[in-house]
Formats: C-alpha cells, sequence, structure tokens
C-alpha cells in the first residue's frame, strides 16, 4: 500500500502583533512540511524563521535517496539513516542562522522554534525543537506527538506545581530550546508508521495556545472529517489572538484494504497497549517503540525461537498460532497478540521452551540492542520500561514463591518463610 499526501497552510499575523514572523512549507512534490516560530525582535524572528525553512528544506531535497532508500527497504538501519538526516537539517540550519546573527549586531539572539514534518512512503518523520507542536489525528482520536521545550514543561515534567499555577507567569512560556541562539541545538525526532487517513497538524503556539487541554481532541478530531484548518485560525483570533498564528495540515489517503503482511498501523499499536512491559507508555512512545520494530514471516513447523538457544529477541505474534514445547513435550498454545521472549531483552539466557509455528505466523519483532540504543535515547521512557520489567519479574518471584509453597505442602516438608510484601 502507497499512501499520498497533500498538505495545506494558513498564516496569521493576529491581533496584537504588527509583523508576522512565523514561516511555514507546505511541498506535497518534496513531502516535506514545517512550521516555524521565529523570535528576536526587528524583524530578527522572521529572518531566523524563514532561513530554517529554506536549509530544512533544502537539505531534505539533498539527502532524497536517503527517504527513497527507506520506502523500498524499511530496515532499522534505513530508518535511523532518515532520523538522523532530519536532525542533520534541523542543525544546519541551527548553525546557520546563528553564524548570520554573529555578523549582525541587529539580530543578536535571534531564532525561531521548529517542526519539521517529512512523508516517505508509509513513514513520516517529525523534527521537533521549541514550543510550536506535532499533532496526529487517527481514527477519530488525537495524539500529542512533541513535548514543549519551555520552562513550564521542564518543570511539570519534574513535579514541581501545576499547570494552574504558572497560568500567569511569562517564565513559564521560556524556551528551553530554540533553533539558532547557539550555534547547536538538541533535536527531537521521531519515525511515525503512517495508515490510510491520518492527519497531521503542525501549529505555532499562537494557535494551540488558545486549545485547552479538553477541547484539543474533538476540535482537532474534526479537521479529519473536513473542518478548515482556517476554521482554527479564525478560533485562535476570536479568543484573543496575541500572537501570529499558524498551522499546516498534512493528510494521507490510500488504499486501506490490509495483506498478510500490511497489518493495519493501529491493531499494531493496540498489541503493544496489551502487552504489561509497555503499559505505562504513552502513544507518542508506543510510537518510537513501534518505529524499532520490525515483522518477520514464519512458515508452518518453522522454530521461532529453540530450547536451550540464546536469544536476545521479543516477539508479539500479530497473526497465526504457535505451540509452546518444553523437553519435548507440548505445554501450551499462544494465538494472535500474545508475545514470548520478553526477558530475552535483558538478559542473555538459554532459552527455556521451543516456540514453534502451527499456522503460517507474522510476528513483530524488538531486539535488545535497539531497545537499549532507544533506552538510553528516551530516559523517561526507559524508567517506564525499568519499572514494568521490575513489576513482570515481581509477579514471577511471587508466583514461583507461591509454588512452591504448595509443593512443599503436598510432600509434607516445613513451610518455606514467604513475605508476600518481598
Amino acid at each position: 500500500m502507497t499512501l499520498k499526501h497533500a498538505g495545506q497552510g494558513l498564516t496569521s499575523v493576529g491581533k496584537k502583533r504588527e509583523h508576522n514572523e512565523d514561516s511555514f512549507l507546505v511541498d506535497d512534490a518534496l513531502g516535506v512540511y514545517a512550521v516555524a516560530d521565529g523570535m528576536g525582535g526587528h524583524a530578527a524572528g522572521e529572518v531566523a524563521s524563514r532561513m530554517a525553512i529554506e536549509i530544512f528544506t533544502d537539505q531534505i531535497r539533498q539527502g532524497q535517496a536517503v527517504f527513497q532508500q527507506l520506502q523500498r527497504d524499511p530496515s532499522h538501519d534505513n530508518k535511523v539513516a532518515a532520523q538522523q538526516l532530519v536532525e542533520k537539517a534541523i542543525q544546519e540550519a541551527c548553525a546557520r542562522i546563528h553564524k548570520t546573527a554573529q555578523g549582525d549586531r541587529s539580530k543578536r539572539g535571534m531564532g525561531t522554534t521548529f517542526d519539521g514534518l517529512v512523508v516517505a512512503g508509509n513513514r513520516a518523520i517529525v523534527g521537533h525543537v521549541g514550543d510550536s507542536r506535532v499533532y496526529l489525528i487517527r481514527q477519530g482520536k488525537v495524539h500529542r506527538l512533541t513535548e514543549d521545550h519551555t520552562m513550564l514543561a521542564m518543570a511539570l515534567k519534574a513535579g514541581i506545581g501545576t499547570k494552574e499555577d504558572f497560568a500567569n507567569s511569562d517564565w513559564g512560556n521560556s524556551l528551553t530550546r530554540a533553533v539558532g541562539p547557539q550555534p547547536s541545538v538538541q533535536v527531537d525526532t521521531l519515525l511515525i508508521e503512517c495508515q490510510a487517513g491520518d492527519r497531521f497538524l503542525l501549529c505555532s503556539d499562537g494557535l494551540h495556545g488558545y486549545l485547552s487541554d479538553e477541547e484539543t481532541p474533538q476540535l482537532l478530531g474534526a479537521l479529519g472529517s473536513g473542518t478548515p484548518l482556517s476554521r482554527l485560525i479564525d478560533l485562535a483570533n476570536e479568543r484573543g489572538g496575541k500572537d501570529n498564528i499558524t498551522g499546516v495540515m498534512v493528510g494521507l489517503q490510500g488504499d486501506p484494504a490490509p495483506t498478510m503482511h500490511t497489518i493495519p498501523v493501529d491493531t499494531k499499536m493496540g498489541l503493544l497497549e496489551k502487552i504489561p512491559l509497555f503499559a505505562f507508555l504513552n502513544y507518542k512512545e508506543r510510537s518510537a517503540l513501534l518505529s524499532i520494530i520490525t515483522t518477520r514471516h514464519f512458515p508452518l513447523g518453522a522454530a521461532i525461537v529453540q530450547e536451550g538457544s540464546q536469544g536476545e529477541d521479543l516477539y508479539i505474534l500479530m497473526q497465526g498460532r504457535v505451540v509452546v514445547e518444553k523437553a519435548g513435550q507440548r505445554i501450551g498454545e499462544l494465538a494472535s497478540g500474545a508475545y514470548f521472549g520478553e526477558m530475552g531483552l535483558v538478559d542473555n539466557a538459554p532459552r527455556s521452551a521451543t516456540v514453534r509455528v502451527l499456522d503460517a505466523a507474522e510476528c513483530m519483532v524488538i531486539t535488545r540492542a535497539d531497545m537499549m540504543t532507544m533506552m538510553r535515547r528516551e530516559q523517561m521512557m526507559a524508567v517506564k520500561l525499568l519499572w514494568s520489567f521490575v513489576q513482570t519479574l515481581s509477579e514471577r518471584l511471587r508466583h514461583a514463591n507461591t509454588g512452591m509453597v504448595e509443593a512443599r505442602s503436598k510432600i509434607g516438608g516445613p513451610p518455606i518463610p514467604f513475605n508476600p510484601q518481598d
């Protein structure tokens, strides 16, 4: 299935500003979309946002071979290469904006937020710096894909106060990251597996700042069913328009009919959500997890894992059935939605059983190396995953201890000390 993409963009100076320092890009032919909210005064913000858009686009155009390769072969290496190119393009914009500002005293300190989206076949790569945002609208639900780089977001993440505590403070809106004030900047990237009907909204804080958390799903969800982007721009102006207001909407369309090898993305996401190991992850984090997953097909009779062999992969069964064997004896059967091998992600111990295919099986596979790389990059995600691992191991230990107590009582031995709080 090949998805087609089309975008539209709108901007407004708002009701309080004399100049529009926002810039946006809609390039359907190249598959590149962006929103930048400039800062710096004396038209410097306008210069910074425009430069960021132009430099980013030029870098992506030069690197088209990388995205074409990703379309042909969505391997882990090609996914990483695409994300690295998006990051490199934003870093190039940062360096050149900073150099320009250093050479012109009137533009010292200029910078811009930046959100870029590159669509490559059935995948999209997000690059993000600052407090503009990217939302994904899928199946009538709205998912925020970026985290604001502001003092407020940092405080809330650290558990300091609430959003209401900073409602009347300009300090909370101060940026912790921007493109241009320094020679380089930390860039957030995210690779999204797309499906027909997906919509992406890229917008400056002049737009999302007027949308409450409670109403955002309803307002943005309506965009997927035909509500024009202009209505959101008008709404921001009606509610004050104290800043420039910019939005870019990108829609993806294609044949939605799934085949054995094109399982819908929301089906995969649903499977991840049901696995206890990933229970604490939000939608953005599960999307990041999905980006490192590969899909493998196993024919009838194949052994996916072999008892006694070393293993470091987690398998999630999407289609088909498998049988679990221990010492040649059948001990269970697993169907779609089941998973096995999760301990291989943390311990390269021999597999405790063999898993053999009963019906042709399609599995999502996560390797330990890819998981460790992602956890090093996403520290909050790492904390959530490690906490889940601890809970899983604790539950297994309780189960094992309970089994030992019951076995000892049956054979008449002395009880084994056991504290259920251990």
